[in-house]
């Protein structure tokens, strides 16, 4: 803002919208100097030219301007580190993502720029690779190997979900016009659409909220419980030799907001050089004397549905006295038939049960 007393204008493209302009706008809002922030779509570049920040459109990236499109054919930006090709949710979160941090949560420093590049990975970049058609694994390569879908999941996507606000018949019945949060339109004709361009804003609006949600749960989550589980699961990862010679076997201590433990021991394997090491996590149900406790394995990869070894097989799907028995460890309670997870009624007994299960 050059005018303490001017309202700043955020601008991007009308007409058929997508995930990544959505969440680009919701994310400057989270900046004071953008909070109330009025919102401009439209292509016309004189009124862009009016904006105090430009998102999605105009065919330029320059931080000084404060114009960050993507589309112009000499664009090769990348978040640092990564190789996939930057969107507008990608060029906002990369030049205002730690003051969006800190802004939120009142994180710096080390802790701060941790999540940075945590939330790029894991909600930014899919944001990037849809708008620019880059698909998580090569298809060349899966139709050279003739890997084929189990099933479509096209529709389960939030760039998917974020299109049907551009089409649902009453995707805006009962919504606020576009004056929501302080927003204007440009005040356009009609767009080819056949909706007037306050609906089509709404509509926007609409999806921006949505995308922003995921994200405030996103970040909040990452912010309240992934980032203090990573000291918890490092002391954790230090111990595990007194269960296991060969450090095989991790107790997770119960903490009443969980413990995310998966992420930070493949993190933490990689900085000690150990990846691998792990095959079982312990951790109890809740703080109770004599709560149960279960018996996790590791996963090949941070989300991964496949195992460094699950559960023996013997053990799959059997529950209580038949699995003790077939198992040999008493007070079990069941495992799960693909043998990822576990239970006992005992800290004593899922311990045995890990114990027995390495070596199998």
């Amino acid at each position: 803002m050059s005018d303490g007393s001017k309202v700043p204008v955020i601008g991007t493209h009308n007409g058929h919208f997508h995930a990544d302009e959505a969440l680009a706008v919701f994310l400057l809002r989270l900046l004071p100097e953008y909070r109330h922030a009025s919102l401009v779509r439209t292509r016309d570049p004189d009124l862009l030219k009016t904006c105090t920040i430009v998102v999605d459109v105009g065919g330029v990236h320059d931080d000084s301007l404060r114009r960050y499109d993507h589309h112009q054919r000499e664009f090769v930006a990348t978040f640092p580190g990564k190789q996939t090709k930057l969107s507008s949710a990608g060029l906002v979160w990369m030049h205002y993502g730690r003051d969006i941090i800190h802004a939120y949560t009142g994180l710096d420093g080390a802790d701060r720029d941790l999540l940075y590049v945590k939330i790029y990975e894991d909600f930014v970049e899919a944001f990037d690779g849809n708008d620019n058609g880059i698909a998580v694994y090569d298809p060349t390569e899966l139709r050279k190997a003739s890997i084929e879908k189990k099933f479509n999941d096209k529709g389960f996507t939030i760039a998917s979900i974020v299109n049907r606000y551009n089409y649902a018949p009453s995707a805006c019945e009962g919504a606020d016009g576009p004056t929501v949060n302080g927003t204007t339109t440009s005040g356009a004709p009609v767009p080819q659409s056949g909706k007037s361009q306050d609906e089509e804003d709404s509509r926007f609006l609409r999806a921006s909220a949505f995308v922003g949600e995921q994200f405030e749960l996103e970040l909040e989550d990452r912010a309240n419980s992934w980032l203090p589980a990573r000291a918890i699961v490092k002391q954790a990862f230090t111990e595990r030799t007194q269960y296991d010679p060969k450090g095989r076997i991790m107790v997770i201590p119960y903490r009443p907001e969980g413990v995310p433990w998966a992420d930070h021991l493949h993190a933490i394997e990689s900085e000690m050089q150990s990846s691998g090491q792990v095959l079982y996590a312990l951790f109890a149900e809740n703080d109770q004397p004599g709560c149960k406790w279960r018996i996790r394995a590791v996963s090949l990869e941070p989300g991964s549905f496949e195992n460094r070894k699950g559960l023996p097989e013997a053990w799959r799907g059997v529950r209580d006295e038949e699995l003790s028995k077939v198992s040999g460890v008493a007070g079990c309670v069941f495992v799960h038939a693909s043998g990822f997870i576990g239970g006992n009624g005992t800290f004593e007994g899922a311990l045995e049960m890990a114990k027995k299960a390495v070596d199998m």
